[in-house]
């Protein structure tokens, strides 16, 4: 009996998304092979992406900020962290993180992606009082903040349970949680590049109770550097999982490994046609997490547009203030303009949507188009989610 061929086991799959079907985990393998061609995985994951979002591509105005980078762990593929006594350290004040919310508003954000290093010096308070103080002052800003790697210092801090630990944060002005420090969970390579920190368990633990509480998370994957297809679909396949379980994941975003100024940077960086290649294998793989974002600080702008058409419905937003790649080698500019950001997608062939952090549709008055990036206040109304 003849062994089938490739284009045999890719039609098979073809069929199976064609019909709404769910693909396993030696199919994922499978995708990532070079044999592969790549142009019809591409394919295949667009009609995937128009099937639930048409000719969308979203976007959103937002501002990073990261408080610190004293962290007590030495992740291998971490060039943001330092020492306490590092000259590179820095702790910001009360001030600056007021001024980083003001500016925010004043340049129409609706969003703040709030992370940082686990400074073993400051209490959990400290943390907690970044969001409070900015709840108070700028309550229209959307607080995305804290990675489970944080949330799981802030409990062994405080020694209370998850579900504790982030209602408290809830009702200090978290909204929702990016989807950081997930990496790659398989502890074959986990063990290698970030062994101290929360575990696999423990990060899927606590998306889990804060989708149990209400709170909405994104969710990533760190592919790239020692990791094989095989753990990149294990992961997958665990993201996957924990959606069917509670639903909480909006947005997935696969995140390139840069190695400079790391203690791998030894290892080349994943080419142009590995990323698109890792967008369309998770638009496939991960059929029920509604969206897949093209991080254009990480991939390249060139490279984030061509990803419109591999699977990717979302370019992510302005950025502005962004440190953690950009320590790590990036070499992107450190901010779009809201017209900038809008040719991108419109030149990619998809039509241009604001959205806020949790996907409602972002109005404003065309008239004040200028003021959406030169620094003017701009009002902002968010209704229905998308």
């Amino acid at each position: 009996m003849t062994s089938p061929t490739i284009k045999d086991r890719f039609r098979v799959i073809r069929d199976t998304i064609e019909q709404g079907g769910r693909l396993g985990l030696e199919d994922g393998i499978f995708l990532y092979s070079p044999e592969v061609d790549l142009h019809d995985l591409g394919q295949l994951a667009n009609l995937v992406r128009e099937r639930m979002h048409g000719n969308v591509g979203y976007y959103n105005i937002n501002t990073h900020l990261n408080p610190t980078n004293v962290c007590v762990y030495r992740c291998r593929f971490c060039a943001f962290r330092s020492d306490l006594r590092d000259p590179k350290s820095y702790v910001m004040s009360d001030e600056q993180i007021l001024a980083r919310g003001r500016e925010a508003v004043e340049n129409g954000c609706t969003e703040m992606h709030i992370v940082g290093g686990l400074h073993h010096k400051l209490g959990y308070d400290w943390y907690r009082g970044i969001l409070s103080q900015l709840l108070e002052a700028y309550p229209q800003i959307h607080l995305k903040a804290w990675t489970p790697v944080e949330i799981d210092w802030f409990a062994f801090l405080t020694k209370w349970p998850l579900e504790k630990v982030l209602a408290d944060l809830r009702e200090a002005g978290l909204g929702s949680l990016p989807g950081g420090g997930a990496e790659i969970f398989h502890p074959e390579v986990r063990n290698q590049i970030c062994e101290h920190k929360a575990n696999a368990h423990q990060w899927i633990a606590i998306h889990q109770t804060a989708h149990e509480i209400g709170l909405k998370s994104n969710c990533t994957m760190l592919y790239g550097h020692i990791e094989e297809p095989y753990h990149r679909i294990d992961h997958l396949l665990r993201l996957r999982d924990l959606q069917d379980r509670t639903g909480g994941f909006q947005t997935f975003i696969p995140l390139a490994f840069h190695p400079d100024n790391t203690k791998l940077s030894h290892i080349k960086k994943a080419s142009a046609l590995m990323d698109l290649r890792t967008i369309a294998v998770s638009r496939l793989m991960l059929d029920n997490v509604p969206h897949i974002k093209a991080y254009w600080i990480m991939l390249g702008i060139g490279t984030a547009q061509t990803a419109l058409a591999y699977g990717a419905d979302d370019i992510d937003g302005t950025v502005r203030h962004e440190l953690i790649y950009h320590d790590a080698g990036a070499t992107t500019p450190e901010i779009l303009t809201v017209d900038q950001i809008r040719h991108l997608i419109s030149e990619s062939g998809r039509d241009p949507v604001e959205r806020d952090t949790l996907y409602h549709h972002v109005h404003r008055d065309p008239n004040d188009f200028k003021s959406w990036y030169t620094g003017s206040p701009t009002s902002v109304n968010t209704v229905g989610a998308l």
